[in-house]
């Protein structure tokens, strides 16, 4: 009976003890007519991050606590992801900040809408530098049908058309 009970108790906590071993984060990037810009959202689990910053930066940092983590860790994310047109110009995508909410750490970046959008080249490399395992999703929304990048393995430079 006894290992019957124990058992059972591993199946319920097992869960539990893999609970976040994927190591994923996703960005949204949305054409909005109305700002006039192609805003782009990365969601990275909070969790990660904080793993992250003391990986990338010091074993000291602190990203609920250090408004200077933060910064850091938001830079670092801007500079591994880039956009380019389809015609392989370089879009310059702006840095508008970044946040603590609930369990996720956001960063925000932003470039200006342009016409026609009928492909876009992207790279995302955050954490993928610090984890081999890490999966970075893509969606791509305000223009017809949600699109998605997947980012994975060797990836480096992806196209979605529209």
């Amino acid at each position: 009976m006894k290992t019957w009970r124990l058992a059972c108790l591993f199946v319920l906590i097992s869960p539990l003890c893999q609970a976040h071993q994927l190591k994923a984060a996703v960005t949204t990037v949305l054409f909005n007519e109305r700002s006039g810009n192609i805003e782009i959202m990365h969601r990275f689990y909070l969790h990660d991050t904080e793993h992250a910053v003391e990986s990338l930066f010091s074993h000291n940092a602190d990203i609920f606590n250090n408004v200077a983590d933060r910064v850091s860790f938001a830079n670092y994310v801007s500079k591994r992801v880039e956009l380019k047109t389809g015609a392989g110009k370089v879009l310059s995508l702006n840095l508008v900040g970044a946040e603590i909410d609930g369990q996720f750490f956001w960063v925000y970046q932003e470039t200006p809408l342009f016409s026609p959008i009928n492909e876009l080249k992207m790279r995302h490399n955050a954490l993928r530098d610090v984890w081999s395992e890490q999966v970075n999703l893509v969606n791509f929304e305000g223009k017809g049908k949600v699109r998605s990048l997947h980012f994975d393995g060797n990836d480096d430079w992806l196209s979605v058309t529209f």
